[in-house]
């Protein structure tokens, strides 16, 4: 019965930690090279494959494809950017052929698994900012993050007497 328990939570939970770039671009992938030494100098790991994600700041339709301007952030075990306020710079992702912009919004998280390209040097704010640019071989774009509340048992001393005895802990009467 043990057996078949934890074969049991190990097929329940085994697909929801898959990374979400295919495991042959993951063994390609260079692994050693931190995000930071990338933004330096592009040009010295031009034809690399890198595995980066973040938030899409950007993102425009031109004449040869679509160009997605993203925050970097530090990736999960999934491939999933971070919910942090750390970013070792910025990245362009330049896709051949159209992408939606309307879906590649502002704010969505992306995940990346690409050729470096080279770089390009464009106007940000006051300064020019050289970004990296990755053509991608796999694209991953992440649900719409959803605000839940939850309600949660009021504690006990906050009920009156009354609804103690006679109403289970969670639910409180209506009173005017």
């Amino acid at each position: 019965m043990k057996k078949i328990i934890a074969l049991f939570l190990v097929l329940f939970f085994l697909p929801s930690c898959a990374h979400v770039i295919s495991e042959g671009l993951r063994e390609e992938a260079v692994k050693e090279i931190p995000f930071s030494e990338i933004v330096k100098n592009p040009d010295a790991h031009k034809g690399k494959t890198v595995i980066v994600g973040g938030e899409i700041i950007n993102s425009r339709n031109l004449k040869e494809g679509t160009e997605i301007e993203v925050l970097q952030k530090p990736l999960d075990s999934q491939g999933r950017p971070k919910e942090v306020d750390i970013s070792e710079g910025r990245f362009l992702i330049f896709n051949i052929g159209y992408l939606d912009t309307a879906i590649y919004s502002r704010g969505r998280k992306i995940t990346v698994a690409g050729t470096i390209k080279g770089k390009k040097t464009l106007h940000l704010g006051e300064i020019e900012y050289t970004y990296p640019v990755i053509e991608p071989k796999e694209l991953h774009l992440w649900g719409k993050s959803v605000e839940r509340y939850y309600i949660y048992p009021e504690p006990l001393w906050h009920l009156y007497w009354s609804s103690y005895w006679y109403y289970p802990y969670w639910w409180r009467p209506y009173h005017n």
